[in-house]
């Protein structure tokens, strides 16, 4: 191998393990496979679903391959949302490894889960939270957090997840809660690009 001619140390001035180098370096070797997850939760006009393709096509990623998750769309017919995703994909011609539909996403975080949440507020500079945020809240908390529990359980080995980015709502969110909700799900996990389109398409298909 080259060796690399750079050296790399921390704030102290040590030197960084070659484990700390190599996740500093990731982007800029070739990934010998592995799968790039699409965590594609809202119809956001497609921008979760286009990203991912692209860079899949560039060289660092080009031994990578897609699966796409989706929240089933009725739960009572689980192959019906899987066969309607499939045959939106051949129409937009991405090639995708495999299609998997969520159907837990509904089901109440771990204790466990909310006890890392709870730890997350505490380290934010505004962590005295209003009680009026966190109860208007609630719905999308546990539905965040459980994002959080699903990601660790399918994507923990993958080279590059690609979600849809949360949405704020300025009105009843401070920026501290927003960014707990984000620390939870990007925490122990491989680089996640998080991602949200405006809702106009940005995909074509040919009929």
């Amino acid at each position: 191998d080259k060796q690399n001619p750079f050296v790399f140390i921390d704030k102290e001035g040590h030197q960084l393990p070659q484990s700390s180098v190599d996740e500093i370096q990731r982007f800029r070797n070739v990934s010998k496979g592995g799968t790039i997850d699409v965590w594609w939760l809202f119809d956001d006009g497609g921008l979760t679903l286009l990203l991912p393709y692209i860079i899949s096509t560039r060289k660092q990623f080009s031994n990578c391959k897609l699966r796409i998750f989706a929240l089933a769309t009725d739960e009572n017919d689980l192959d019906e949302s899987k066969r309607s995703l499939v045959s939106l994909l051949h129409k937009f011609r991405i090639d995708y490894s495999d299609v998997i539909i969520v159907s837990d996403m509904s089901n109440p975080p771990n204790a466990s889960t909310v006890e890392e949440f709870q730890s997350i507020l505490e380290e934010q500079p505004d962590k005295d939270i209003p009680e009026d945020v966190i109860s208007a809240n609630t719905n999308k908390t546990s539905r965040h957090l459980r994002t959080a529990e699903l990601l660790r359980e399918h994507s923990q080995e993958a080279e590059l997840v690609v979600l849809t980015l949360p949405l704020p709502r300025r009105q009843s969110l401070t920026a501290g809660y927003y960014l707990a909700w984000l620390e939870i799900i990007t925490r122990n996990m491989p680089p996640i690009l998080l991602t949200r389109g405006n809702q106009t398409s940005v995909l074509t298909f040919y009929t």
